[in-house]
């Protein structure tokens, strides 16, 4: 039986639950596209089956910020979803701070380690660096799925080198996503 994927491209197009800006690129604008490219390798892949919260790139959940979440997490939780998998770009003040990390509600569990394979799998795709798996357990998203959820934080918006990553090769992005899910699942690349 395939493995059920929902993929949260984070953020809305517009004010509502708008995303984070930096290096000419839009949160939300890199997020739908990073998603789509993981939901096509997903569907050709018959391990898998797999869903996504925004079909198109303008496409508004909610009318604020918490709407915006509850829609996501209800979708994943409806479905119901095995693995929610929500894709987001960082920003920092200070240019320097670069690379990919994740988020998880709880250490040692099966989103942390799904979270390690994810993180490994787009550093080795794209050259940004392994920022590792980090501990947040107030995102909605990480609370009130009902399945092993996982934040993942592609690269930063305002690092130079990350965000040429992110507008140049998306692709690739998504890529390491899938390739740490096989990698996690024991499937071959």
């Amino acid at each position: 039986m395939a493995i059920k994927i929902f993929i949260d491209q984070g953020h809305n197009p517009g004010g509502v639950n708008g995303g984070a800006e930096g290096g000419g690129l839009r949160e939300q604008d890199v997020t739908y596209e990073v998603g789509t490219y993981l939901r096509e390798l997903l569907e050709d892949d018959p391990n898998f089956a797999v869903r996504v919260s925004r079909h198109t790139p303008n496409e508004v959940l909610g009318t604020s910020n918490s709407t915006s979440l509850q829609a996501r997490v209800q979708m994943a939780n409806a479905w119901p979803a095995d693995y929610f998998l929500s894709i987001h770009c960082n920003a920092n003040p200070n240019p320097a701070i670069n690379g990919t990390e994740a988020y998880v509600y709880r250490e040692n569990t099966e989103p942390y380690w799904l979270g390690q394979h994810i993180v490994l799998g787009i550093t080795r795709q794209t050259g940004t660096r392994n920022n590792g798996v980090r501990l947040n357990p107030s995102l909605y998203v990480l609370r009130r799925t009902t399945m092993p959820a996982v934040l993942i934080e592609l690269a930063y918006l305002t690092n130079p080198a990350d965000a040429q990553r992110l507008k140049n090769d998306p692709w690739s992005f998504a890529q390491g996503i899938y390739y740490g899910l096989l990698s996690y699942f024991g499937f071959r690349s």
